[in-house]
């Protein structure tokens, strides 16, 4: 079945595409209506999200001598923090500029850890760069996925973490069949007998930025080892129970995700890798069981949104973001003919 509308209460399209809110709308444009990047309309939206809304007003409370001096909490400011800022940014399409430049540079010097690439919560007092006892997977992929929307796929240092998830990453489901190496063994959240699902995630959509063109065997490698980690658990069950919920907080939609996660968004990581499995439809149709009469999915979850530097979201207010989320996913898994 081709026609994913077909599956909804009702078309929330026009609703998304109001000019209020120009990073939906850009995205609703091509994501939802498959317009090209060159497309005249893409474009004009894609300026005005620089210039009214929440990404002009992020980058002006960044600009205060407040927030410039609390840089050094990039992580541990939950999350006003610079590392959360550079996701959200990401998020909302917000086009590098001197401003962005900058924060990404200072995330590069400061968290990345010199010498295998990964990022970590706080810097190394004595030699720079991030302290490599507190480097973790779930912040090394998001950061890997906002400095390729930021332009850094090129760059060696981008590289670097790259690779690091290739090397660092593990799977393990109960067992610990694969004991990560040291110094990367001091979190057992991280690395234990069940490697942390955050992590998996946010590797995952680290590796969802780069073009398939640029994979290399290694990267793909690890993206079939984390779906197949995903897809054994039906995305939030547990494996070894397919009857238990394994995460229930994943099922209370939220946006913007900073190193939790939730159904939706691996969803659309999965999704936007072009994989699709029936062992997705629980979670599709759960998805899909959550839309209003308007064809509008609702905010459930606020437990880091509303700490941002701006707030995005109230509970159980109509959710563009989600909205936008719920119908990419759906439209991908119908026309892949995954969900009927």
């Amino acid at each position: 079945m081709s026609d994913w509308k077909a599956i909804l209460k009702a078309d929330p399209t026009n609703w998304l595409l109001e000019e209020e809110n120009p990073s939906v709308r850009y995205f609703t444009l091509k994501d939802i209506l498959d317009k090209p990047e060159h497309d005249l309309e893409v474009q004009q939206t894609k300026r005005k999200i620089m210039q009214l809304g929440i990404v002009p007003n992020i980058l002006r409370k960044q600009q205060e001598p407040a927030y410039i001096q609390a840089y050094s909490k990039f992580y541990t400011s939950k999350y006003k923090g610079l590392v959360w800022q550079l996701i959200v940014l990401a998020e909302i399409g917000a086009d590098v500029n001197s401003q962005i430049k900058e924060q990404c540079e200072y995330i590069l010097n400061n968290s990345q850890e010199t010498e295998d690439g990964g990022f970590a919560m706080n810097t190394a007092a004595k030699k720079g760069g991030g302290r490599i006892t507190e480097v973790i997977p779930c912040l090394t992929g998001n950061m890997v996925w906002s400095l390729i929307r930021f332009g850094y796929l090129d760059d060696l240092r981008l590289q670097k973490a790259i690779n690091w998830l290739t090397r660092y990453m593990h799977f393990n489901d109960g067992v610990e069949d694969n004991p990560q190496a040291p110094p990367y063994d001091r979190y057992e959240i991280c690395w234990g007998k069940h490697t942390c699902f955050m992590g998996i995630v946010k590797a995952l959509k680290g590796f969802s930025a780069i073009p398939r063109e640029r994979r290399t065997n290694e990267i793909n490698d690890t993206i079939n080892k984390t779906a197949k980690f995903l897809l054994i658990h039906h995305i939030y069950k547990r494996s070894h129970d397919l009857s238990q919920t394994s995460k229930r907080g994943w099922l209370k939609f939220s946006f913007p995700l900073m190193y939790q996660t939730d159904v939706l968004e691996i969803l659309d990581i999965l999704t936007e890798l072009g994989i699709a499995d029936s062992r997705m439809n629980d979670a599709l149709n759960m998805v899909l069981s959550k839309q209003d009469d308007m064809g509008r999915w609702k905010t459930e979850n606020t437990s880091n949104t509303d700490r941002l530097l701006i707030p995005m979201g109230q509970k159980g207010e109509q959710s563009k973001w989600i909205t936008l989320r719920a119908i990419r996913v759906l439209k991908r898994t119908m026309l892949a003919g995954i969900l009927k």
